[in-house]
């Protein structure tokens, strides 16, 4: 082993990747492609990702799109290009796999808003309360929760609880309060957030539908009451994208992280994406953590096998029991 290499092992958990000069003469997709055969390797990407990353993956998709390729891989290394969540749920899922994560600090603050030992305490003071947490969340949040859901299949898994049966719905009290208003329940919401979906502002997205009165304004539900009340649909990232295929509008301001855009636009070369403007000087809207992986990071990731997730016992044994039984809702629901 190098110096640099050892030296880059020492400092991982500190830097959160391996601190390695790259080649820059190197051609990283030819090389990742190459890695990715002689490991018998997946490449799993959030659609957040870098638009480089998103071409090379093997799978692209949303929580819960990306929670079903896991538990479904013969790959030996899934490799998650994505953040700390997403890779905890794959380990979840292949106890027995390695489970890479290109840059450990990639993490999530709606993941963060909602911290495992102060959310016990608030469970304790709900005893009679189904427990349905966003996938958003910590390894040890989901062993505290008795199903998970994503925006996709969130209306499923509430409509799968019985009606007499109150629920605690964590950590995203937008998405939350969006469920509460198309099933008709009355949850308790823990009070978390994304700090991506909450940015955006409403004034600047009038204003920009003043400019272009025929695009229609397209929300995920992590964004706050008011901007969906505006939407002209509301959905998951997979749902925006279907969306957006099958609408005869030409223009869409999308309401939700701006790597999106990537896919729509190669699905729809035709039709023109606004990014929706936050609240602050950026012209869009990115997430911080999705984009710390990078393509030299990914590279690295693979060819050392490092950063590796791991976890306890108790956090895949009681954390997976979540992420089966939204697996299984979600199988019966057709999704």
């Amino acid at each position: 082993m190098s110096q640099l290499l050892q030296n880059a092992q020492e400092n991982l958990n500190a830097n959160g990747f391996l601190d390695l000069e790259v080649d820059p003469t190197l051609d990283l997709v030819q090389e990742i492609e190459k890695l990715k055969k002689e490991k018998n390797a997946i490449i799993l990407a959030h659609y957040y990702q870098e638009s480089e990353i998103q071409d090379i993956a093997d799978y692209i998709g949303d929580s819960l799109g990306l929670a079903q390729q896991a538990a479904n891989t013969d790959a030996d290394i899934i490799v998650f290009a994505g953040v700390h969540f997403m890779a905890e749920t794959a380990k979840m899922l292949n106890p027995s796999k390695k489970v890479l994560l290109p840059d450990l600090k990639a993490g999530c603050s709606l993941a963060d808003s909602c911290p495992a030992p102060i959310f016990a305490k608030f469970k304790e003071k709900h005893p009679d309360h189904v427990v349905v947490s966003y996938i958003n969340c910590t390894a040890d949040l989901k062993t505290l929760t008795d199903v998970c859901c994503t925006s996709t299949n969130a209306k499923a898994i509430i409509d799968s609880i019985p009606e007499d049966k109150p629920i605690i719905f964590a950590p995203d009290k937008n998405l939350g309060a969006y469920l509460n208003k198309v099933t008709g329940r009355d949850m308790i919401l823990w009070n978390g957030s994304c700090m991506v979906h909450e940015i955006f502002s409403q004034e600047k997205i009038v204003k920009l539908k003043e400019r272009h009165p025929n695009a229609l304004l397209i929300a995920h539900p992590e964004c706050e009451a008011h901007l969906l009340d505006m939407a002209d649909h509301v959905g998951s990232t997979s749902s925006l994208l279907r969306f957006t295929a099958e609408s005869t509008a030409k223009e869409f301001i999308v309401a939700t992280e701006v790597g999106i855009i990537h896919q729509m636009e190669k699905a729809n070369p035709e039709k023109t994406f606004i990014p929706a403007p936050p609240n602050n000087t950026c012209a869009c809207n990115e997430c911080p953590h999705m984009k710390r992986n990078t393509m030299e990071k990914l590279y690295l990731c693979m060819k050392h096998e490092l950063p590796e997730i791991h976890l306890q016992e108790k956090q895949i044994v009681e954390g997976r029991k979540c992420i089966d039984r939204m697996l299984e809702v979600s199988a019966k629901a057709g999704f």
